[in-house]
């Protein structure tokens, strides 16, 4: 990713926590995609928590990625939620298909 930093890191219950910082436009779709489906796929947490604290903004094709990261968990029995969200962009996220029970703290 360009600009952006993305840490993943475990919980001691197992829960994977992918914190993303900056701006996600489409230089980092790929980076975040890849990042989502293997923990998604191949790591298979019981919970994967996205912590928007320090997102500045996400572009469609990223809001998109998000949305779709929610569904595929749900494919394959990992919950995924988006925690510390802004209110406007809790609003992109839900109008892009991200189920309004995904997000947790949004202020």
């Amino acid at each position: 990713m360009t600009a952006t930093t993305v840490d993943v890191n475990t919980g001691p219950d197992g829960t994977l926590v992918v914190h993303p910082r900056g701006i996600l436009d489409a230089t980092d779709a790929v980076g975040l995609r890849r990042t989502l489906v293997q923990a998604i796929r191949h790591t298979r947490p019981l919970r994967l928590v996205l912590d928007l604290a320090d997102v500045h903004d996400l572009d469609p094709i990223n809001l998109g990625t998000l949305a779709a990261a929610c569904h595929l968990g749900d494919d394959h029995q990992v919950a995924v939620f988006l925690d510390h969200c802004p209110a406007a962009l809790a609003a992109r996220l839900t109008a892009a298909g991200v189920p309004r029970h995904r997000l947790r703290d949004v202020g």
